[in-house]
């Protein structure tokens, strides 16, 4: 009791209430997210006071900055001014707040952790910066107005009880002066500056349960430690080795029949391919969030997706290929870019990732048009940004009036009359379709190829979309799958029935899958997504079961089309691959891996790598002998890949 006395003179007898609750309350959540996933926990006594101890401390150094910032006003205002109503005004009004921000965030935990199963990290960073999407998703997924009234009668009574126990009079008649106050704030500074310094938030990670490492830590400073580290230098955090070894195995790797490399010090190539060129107009479809677990075709049997089903039976059907990622714009950043998965955030986001050498480039050289088309406002994930930076034209759902910059690349937007339902992610996936079809119409007369990257949305929380199509209701996922899928039918219905429809590849592809948790940090089987080549000429139905990429399905198209072309992209014709080259990329924020067959390679941002046996029947993975040769690989591709991003080498031109 005198330690906390001397931490918390009367003057600090509010930050001392405050830290009570806050460390009950961080508990509280820990415990509960404990209990929620405790399926996917296996249990022993010693790992959960772990979890618990550890996530204390972390609670702790949270604190320990909340009071070092907070303190600053209790520290300098001079006790002449105690009890004024210039101090009580702030006091309570700050009090408040903070009370609010913080009730709210662990409340918000829930709905994070329901949705990727972490704790805050970069991907909240980010959603902090689109406000209108993410509060209308929240919004329309959740009582939004009895939260808040839970919020405010929670926080009515905490005040009640800091009036009833006289925290609020301690510290408006306290007599201490600056001397008393010294000490308590100079121990906060000096934990606060211990933390930011020497501790590390995935220091939290000392289990091989992902559950457990995610609730180790703290959410709102796995926050502040996402937004600290969004971007990862990987030669600072990452395993290396002498760059041109990496160059050489990256370019022997690349380089498939009658390829040659053009310049020794990048992977800059020309492909090679005989017969003669088809260029047909090209309608690219990325699913939103489409698992390859969700289609009959591997297994379900709840006939979630039976066009997509059907459509995979005539086309070919990519059954063993994996997503780079578990976002959206990773998924955009791997198909586009056709590029290993980089550490941080995805090159979509990134500064200077304009003028790349994309699959754009390839089009351009066969003189198409490139339009993007999302349904949403596009500026949301910088998705407008890095397309139209890269020649693409744009087709969108603003939210806004566009400015004279946006307004400088053609940009067609989704007008109100067009949009028959919208959530918070825009048009429904109908709409966008009718809108592909009316541009395509006007692309068709113009007598230039064309290549449309279609986004759809409705696959996505809060699972809304219009009614009268379909049986189920909105608000879940298997309605927003049905639905989708009927989506996806009318709009080939309706291609079907135009004169450009015979002339036009459709490829289709998901961008992630629905659910990235798992018990591993890189959870193999939530990677496994469906990808199919439709309608072209001469090529007979069929499934290709080799292990491939996001990064490989545009340039097996080309293959397909006797395309030859130069190129400085890291995806592979799949035809072309012999078995031992197959291979596919799976990452996270910080976890980038390379899996070979059932090995499977982790390489960490503490300069660590590992060697997994992958067991698809158990759905685990065991650590094994490290594979040199594998791992030398690994380093390779990402290596590279993040030089030749940071020197400007994988840029278009040269600027």
């Amino acid at each position: 009791m005198k330690i906390i006395t001397q931490l918390f003179p009367k003057r600090f007898y509010l930050l001392k209430n405050f830290s009570f609750l806050f460390l009950v309350a961080s508990t509280f959540v820990r415990l509960s997210l404990y209990v929620w996933s405790f399926s996917e926990i296996s249990f022993s006594i010693i790992n959960f006071l772990k979890v618990i101890g550890i996530g204390l401390f972390y609670d702790f150094g949270t604190l320990a900055f909340i009071n070092a910032i907070y303190g600053i006003y209790w520290f300098l205002i001079p006790k002449k001014l105690y009890g004024t109503w210039i101090d009580k005004g702030f006091v309570y009004f700050t009090y408040f707040l903070l009370l609010f921000v913080f009730v709210f965030s662990f409340l918000g935990e829930f709905t994070f952790w329901n949705e990727f199963a972490r704790r805050y990290n970069f991907i909240a960073v980010d959603y902090l910066l689109y406000t209108y999407e993410v509060i209308e998703n929240i919004n329309q997924s959740y009582p939004i107005p009895i939260i808040l009234v839970a919020i405010i009668v929670l926080i009515v009574a905490v005040f009640y009880n800091a009036k009833k126990t006289k925290v609020f009079s301690h510290c408006f008649n306290s007599t201490d002066g600056y001397l008393q106050k010294l000490i308590p704030y100079s121990f906060w500074i000096f934990i606060a500056c211990g933390f930011y310094f020497f501790i590390q938030n995935n220091q939290a990670e000392q289990f091989n349960n992902r559950y457990e490492n995610e609730l180790a830590k703290a959410g709102v400073y796995s926050f502040f430690a996402a937004y600290n580290n969004n971007e990862l230098d990987y030669n600072d955090f990452y395993p290396t080795q002498d760059i041109q070894t990496s160059l050489q195995i990256v370019q022997k790797n690349l380089t498939q029949q009658k390829d040659s490399i053009l310049e020794n010090n990048n992977i800059t190539r020309t492909i090679k391919n005989t017969g003669i060129e088809y260029k047909p107009n090209i309608i690219f479809i990325c699913l939103e969030s489409m698992n390859a677990n969700f289609m009959e075709a591997f297994g379900n049997q709840k006939k979630l997706t039976p066009f997509l089903d059907s459509l995979a039976n005539k086309s070919i059907f990519y059954t063993n290929l994996q997503a780079t990622g578990t976002r959206t714009i990773r998924g955009m950043e791997a198909i586009t870019l056709s590029i290993p998965p980089t550490p941080g955030r995805s090159i979509v986001k990134r500064p200077n990732n304009n003028n790349l050498f994309t699959i754009g480039e390839i089009l351009k050289q066969k003189k198409y048009s490139r339009t993007f088309f999302y349904g949403g406002d596009g500026t949301f994930d910088n998705m407008n940004g890095y397309f139209s930076s890269n020649g693409f034209d744009i087709v969108d759902r603003p939210k806004k009036q566009r400015t004279s910059e946006e307004l400088s690349v053609n940009r067609i937007p989704i007008t109100d009359e067009e949009v028959t339902f919208e959530n918070a992610w825009g048009a429904c996936d109908g709409d966008i379709y009718n809108k592909v079809i009316q541009q395509i119409d006007l692309q068709s007369k113009t007598g230039k190829p064309f290549f449309n990257f279609v986004m759809s949305n409705t696959n996505h929380r809060p699972y809304t979309f219009p009614t009268g199509h379909i049986k189920e209701q909105p608000g879940n996922r298997t309605g927003a799958l049905r639905y989708s899928d009927w989506a996806l039918q009318r709009f080939f219905k309706d291609a079907k029935a135009k004169p450009w429809f015979k002339n036009t590849v459709f490829v289709i592809m998901s961008d992630h899958c629905a659910y990235s948790a798992g018990r591993t940090d890189l959870d193999v089987k939530s990677y496994h997504i469906p990808a199919l080549i439709y309608n072209l000429t001469n090529i007979d139905a069929q499934k290709i079961d080799k292990l491939c990429s996001q990064i490989d399905v545009l340039p097996t198209l080309f293959g397909y089309l006797n395309w030859s072309y130069t190129s400085k992209i890291f995806g592979k014709d799949i035809t072309k691959m012999q078995s031992k080259d197959e291979r596919a990329f799976i990452a996270n924020h910080r976890k980038l891996g390379l899996r070979k067959g059932n090995q499977l390679v982790i390489l960490d941002e503490t300069k660590n790598s590992n060697t997994y046996v992958w067991n698809s029947d158990k759905e685990s993975l065991t650590l094994q002998k490290t594979d040199t040769a594998l791992v030398a690989e690994t380093i390779a591709f990402y290596q590279t890949s993040y030089e030749l991003f940071k020197n400007n080498q994988l840029k278009a031109t040269q600027e």
